[in-house]
């Protein structure tokens, strides 16, 4: 496993699961195998509902508590009531901590949200604190208006989408990147360029394998779904070969500055805001 060093002191696994449209049962089925293969980090959140479900699958694995990077997100409903929507998710999760604990989303009273997470990372509940979906200029705004400088900021990023300005700014304060829609959301004119089924003939590996690889070696933290076993042994399998400067090169060549979700930030205030959801009704 790679890790990164967030600007805190806290080191990250650069590979985890996601568990983003599973069911509660599934995400429990998924955590256990991901465990149980060697993952180190699990990422949920409220938006998703099915912490319980990843609480239990933790539980079940038999892994110690300390050796898992748990990663959870407040949902914008939640920011005003900020702590009380922290413990809810600790209750929720099983969990007297959260390893990384996200602003879900850049709408509401995301500062209002950000001081509850900077109360609960001073008092030690939570260990780093993260900002999710955040553009450039609401992530300036939350290090203008907070005393505790976020250690990761989580946005879509692959080879078409590498996020290399918003990288060069997360320099700049030891921010970590982590991706999602880390293989492009299934695009499959990504997932067969050429370059990646040529690389994975020549390392023994998928495609999905490479890009995976590629991520890592870019320093981002990626955390792929999946529900089978086979594809969650073969997502963190990633260790035993480098790409070469000249084919990290090539990928590059791939970038199209072209993303795959573009809602407004406008529409996403609508959309976000409006939603009524029970988080504790979950199973």
């Amino acid at each position: 496993m790679k890790y990164f060093d967030l600007n805190n002191g806290v080191k990250m696994p650069m590979v985890g699961i996601g568990t983003f449209l599973l069911s509660p049962e599934e995400a429990e089925n998924s955590v256990y195998e991901a465990l149980k293969a060697g993952y180190p980090m699990i990422d949920t959140a409220n938006g998703y509902m099915n912490e319980r479900g990843v609480g239990r699958g933790i539980k079940r694995s038999g892994v110690k508590r300390e050796d898992v990077f748990l990663v959870t997100k407040l949902w914008p409903t939640e920011y005003e009531n900020g702590d009380k929507a922290i413990d809810d998710t600790l209750a929720r999760l099983g969990t007297d901590y959260i390893d990384l604990l996200f602003l879900h989303q850049p709408v509401g009273n995301y500062i209002e949200g950000y001081k509850a997470l900077e109360r609960a990372y001073n008092a030690g509940t939570i260990k780093a604190i993260g900002l999710s979906n955040f553009p450039l200029d609401r992530l300036q705004n939350v290090i203008d208006n907070c005393t505790v400088i976020p250690q990761v900021v989580q946005v879509e990023a692959h080879p078409y989408y590498p996020q290399t300005e918003l990288k060069e700014y997360l320099k700049k304060f030891g921010m970590g990147l982590m991706a999602w829609y880390p293989l492009g959301h299934g695009d499959k004119s990504l997932m067969e360029q050429e370059i990646f089924s040529r690389l994975a003939k020549k390392y023994g590996k998928s495609n999905a394998q490479i890009i995976l690889r590629w991520h890592v070696q870019a320093g981002n933290i990626v955390i792929p779904g999946a529900k089978s076993k086979a594809h969650i042994e073969q997502n963190i399998d990633l260790f035993d070969f480098e790409l070469t400067a000249e084919e990290m090169a090539e990928i590059a060549g791939l970038d199209r500055n072209t993303r795959y979700y573009n809602m407004p930030i406008e529409d996403a205030e609508k959309a976000y805001m409006s939603l009524d959801i029970d988080f504790n009704d979950q199973e």
